[in-house]
């Protein structure tokens, strides 16, 4: 009988060890380092009814998201309010799919020179007589990847007027007249 406890607390013992073992993670092998996306690009497609296309590429620096539009087919001589918006996903006729503007701070809208606005508050493209816009801006507060304005994966939007800077949510700026997915630069 005593060897019977005896095998007993053994099968007990032999067994709480293996539920143990087999629920405790195996270690992680260690991660490869990955390079840290520093360009992307979106291209800028119209909206159904719209002639606006274009480029918006962006590169990581050491002050913040460096933005260097480039957009035609715009009225000339207008504002057209620029926004990078929350859903990589330009598929709806109207770009609706994009989502809103990008806001991950729960921030009132702006203008990107206030001290308050969403992450993705751009400002205003401003085309010349051609109908075509240049957008520069280096954002100190976005980033490629990493952190909480992390915008690689999301879509940028061009509206069809100006954003006012101060109409909540979004600046009355208007339908959307193109769309772009920014995805990482290849190369």
């Amino acid at each position: 009988m005593n060897r019977s406890i005896g095998l007993l607390i053994l099968a007990v013992i032999i067994a709480a060890l293996f539920l143990v073992l087999r629920r405790s993670p195996a270690p992680n092998p260690p991660a490869a380092a990955s390079p840290t996306t520093t360009e992307a690009l979106a291209p800028l497609a119209p909206t159904s009814g719209s002639s606006v296309q274009g480029t918006v590429r962006f590169t990581q620096t050491d002050q913040g998201l460096r933005i260097v539009a480039e957009v035609s087919g715009l009225e000339p001589n207008t504002q057209h309010g620029f926004h990078i918006h929350e859903v990589g996903d330009c598929s709806a006729p109207d770009a609706s799919s994009a989502g809103g503007h990008y806001n991950p701070t729960a921030s009132a809208h702006g203008s990107p020179d206030s001290p308050e606005h969403h992450a993705g508050d751009l400002g205003n493209l401003e085309a010349g007589e051609d109908g075509r816009a240049r957008y520069e801006r280096t954002m100190a507060d976005l980033a490629l990847e990493g952190g909480l304005a992390s915008v690689l994966g999301l879509s940028v939007v061009v509206h069809a007027n100006p954003d006012d800077l101060t109409t909540q949510p979004s600046g009355n700026a208007g339908p959307r007249v193109a769309c772009g997915v920014i995805e990482a630069a290849e190369g």
